[in-house]
């Protein structure tokens, strides 16, 4: 796409000084189809802050900044690949919450960061180490004291080459997130163990929300500056 290409489909978009979630999807799909790399992406985002600034005089602050906000956001999904948006909720027991996990840990292609109390599963266990041999970047962090409890797949884990960081701390590491490729979150009240499946009353939520990956994202670099090896 041409500058001026750029600049049609945006200014149609900012007509009612909003973007609507038809609108989002649209623009998405377009992008994703016609920016091929990280200049033109780059293009896409000054052209969307040129049509903002053509319109400053005419607009609201807050409504011209709320929808470049929008159109920043699709951009960004666009040069991910990914889905415009992806908010699903599962429960156990029952085994919806490990089969979106382990469908994730397979789809995985550059990395996976898991923050969780315990790994006692062995299913999990698998396509982590699946998932490691066939190259991808996997980081765990795990509370100390249940890295040493019988039953727990941490240690395996470790020795197969997967870095691993546990707290050293009389209270717990009780986080259950993770991260897939920096573009999907899971997280909720669910033990990546067999009795979360099978017995207890437990939820994830998956979402690719921006906002969200950054603070969790940000979250899990913190813990693994702070924590020591195993």
């Amino acid at each position: 796409m041409k500058p001026g290409e750029i600049d049609e489909v945006l200014r149609e978009t900012l007509e009612d000084g909003r973007l609507s979630r038809g609108e989002k999807k649209a623009i998405s799909a377009l992008f994703a189809e016609h920016l091929d790399s990280h200049e033109r992406i780059d293009m896409a985002r000054h052209r969307a802050f040129a049509v903002a600034r053509e319109r400053l005089e005419r607009r609201a602050d807050k409504e011209l900044l709320d929808w470049l906000e929008e159109v920043v956001k699709a951009i960004t999904i666009a040069s991910r690949g990914e889905a415009p948006e992806l908010a699903e909720a599962h429960f156990s027991p029952g085994e919806h919450c490990l089969r979106r996990i382990l469908s994730l840990l397979r789809s995985a292609q550059r990395e996976i960061d898991v923050c969780v109390f315990t790994i006692t599963d062995d299913r999990i266990t698998r396509e982590l180490l699946a998932a490691h041999g066939r190259g991808v970047t996997v980081r765990i962090i795990s509370d100390d004291d249940k890295t040493y409890d019988r039953g727990s797949d941490i240690l395996e884990l470790h020795g197969a080459g997967i870095p691993v960081r546990i707290d050293d701390s009389e209270y717990h590491m009780h986080h259950k997130f993770a991260l897939f490729d920096r573009a999907v979150l899971v997280t909720g009240s669910y033990n990546w163990t067999r009795s979360a499946a099978k017995n207890n009353e437990e939820n994830i939520i998956v979402s690719s929300d921006v906002r969200l990956l950054a603070q969790f994202g940000k979250e899990f670099d913190d813990l693994w500056s702070r924590f020591q090896p195993v």
